[in-house]
């Protein structure tokens, strides 16, 4: 599988909530920057069992959450994937949101995968 059928690939993976397919795309030694949290890169998950931890807060805290009108692109071991994200909070509060991850790629898998919202307010 090429790099852009590995970001077409997580999409799905994503929009199945199927967190064991979406792990498999990930190393060992990966990390994951969520787009919010205390420090200028947001909150930071380093490892694959912490990166799973962080991945698995978007669907508590978006149940069914949906990335939408999606499209992909590569350059070398770099990928980037731009979305529409939709879906409910708990409080019962729609979403909807345009954003992007950025991922780095080794042997074929994430090593690493920086998330950025646009701010809506």
């Amino acid at each position: 599988m090429n790099t852009l059928e590995i970001l077409k690939e997580l999409t799905q993976a994503f929009n199945d909530h199927d967190l064991d397919r979406i792990m498999s795309f990930f190393h060992e030694d990966s990390s994951l920057d969520m787009p919010k949290g205390s420090e200028p890169w947001g909150t930071r998950y380093v490892g694959k069992e912490a990166v799973r931890k962080g991945l698995a807060t978007r669907f508590e805290t978006v149940p069914d959450v949906h990335y939408g009108e999606d499209r992909h692109w590569v350059s070398g071991n770099m990928g980037v994937s731009e979305w529409l994200l939709t879906g409910t909070l708990p409080s019962g509060e729609q979403i909807k949101v345009r954003g992007c991850d950025h991922y780095e790629f080794r042997d074929g898998k994430v090593i690493r995968k920086d998330s950025y919202w646009k701010i809506v307010g």
